[in-house]
């Protein structure tokens, strides 16, 4: 019985805040911040190269085509930053010899601690119990390659497109993917993650408003003002810029999953999140953990 109640007044706590003073406080009560520097070590050296090799082989390895078109596209870089960006890479032509079963195989590899991190990350922040290892590991990877669909479809492939994409390119307008994605994501990464599906479709808002309008928006004013400080260091200005710029979509997707959480816990029915969500201390994710080592710290110094 005090289980219950004690679950209930969290669900009555968090639902008595605003939306966006509670999503903070989930963020911060999983340690977003970290959760998100990891997400962005993980992007910079999987998705990156992955979305760099996609757009080479959806222009046709084109020798007139440089790779630096997709983050000027994606970006919507201005006429100096744009410049900037297209020199530190070269053409699409030169990354045919990497499209291999090999070389793309080589970076997939690198997607299985993302996969982890992303499954325990939404665990933690729809406060579910984790899954154990090999499932976070197989529904880690079904989640990114949805999101590696997801970005194909939003492609900004310019030159010899590819007739796949151009079937596809009017049939998938990028706020309506964006929202299946993030109303699909907690289905696949969070136990009893398909309850209360339509609560699940408003949730998904959540990941197109950061997704796709706000994170959008910011790129095209932040990511020429930090390029314009890495300037002078040619290529390795751009690497650091973008490496800056995977920081904020790796702490977008740790938002959007709190926020997402937040608004299925206030338009679900209450027996059907208390009986969802497990105890804070029944966890084994990062929540939990940091949760109990600051207490830990308290108890050690009120002795």
């Amino acid at each position: 019985m005090d289980t219950w109640k004690r679950r209930y007044a969290r669900l009555a706590q968090s639902r008595s805040g605003g939306l966006l003073v509670s999503t903070v406080k989930r963020f911060f009560d999983i340690d977003g911040l970290t959760q998100g520097g990891l997400l962005a070590v993980e992007l910079f050296t999987t998705v990156i190269p992955l979305m760099i090799l996609g757009f080479s082989y959806l222009s046709g390895f084109a020798a007139n085509e440089s790779v630096g078109n997709l983050f000027i596209s994606t970006l919507g870089l201005g006429d100096s930053s744009a410049d900037t960006v297209r020199s530190a890479f070269g053409s699409a032509s030169g990354l045919h010899s990497t499209w291999t079963v090999f070389g793309v195989a080589s970076f997939l590899i690198w997607g299985i601690p993302m996969s982890i991190t992303v499954a325990s990350m939404f665990a933690v922040a729809w406060r579910r119990e984790q899954f154990s290892l090999r499932a976070r590991l197989w529904r880690g990877a079904v989640w990114f390659i949805c999101y590696l669909a997801m970005l194909g479809l939003q492609a900004p492939v310019t030159g010899a497109h590819h007739p796949a994409l151009q079937r596809l390119e009017f049939a998938a307008p990028d706020l309506l993917v964006i929202w299946i994605f993030w109303t699909l994501s907690p289905v696949l990464l969070v136990r009893d993650g398909s309850r209360g599906g339509r609560s699940l479709m408003v949730a998904g808002l959540a990941g197109v408003a950061i997704e796709g309008v706000i994170l959008p928006g910011v790129a095209r004013i932040a990511f020429p003002l930090i390029l314009s400080g890495w300037t002078g260091f040619g290529p390795i200005g751009v690497a650091m810029t973008l490496m800056t710029w995977c920081g904020v979509v790796g702490v977008g997707w740790v938002v959007s999953a709190c926020a997402g959480a937040v608004i299925w816990e206030r338009h679900a029915e209450t027996a059907m999140v208390i009986m969802a969500q497990t105890e804070d201390d029944a966890s084994s994710g990062v929540w939990w953990s940091s949760r109990h080592h600051r207490a830990r710290q308290k108890s050690r110094t009120d002795r």
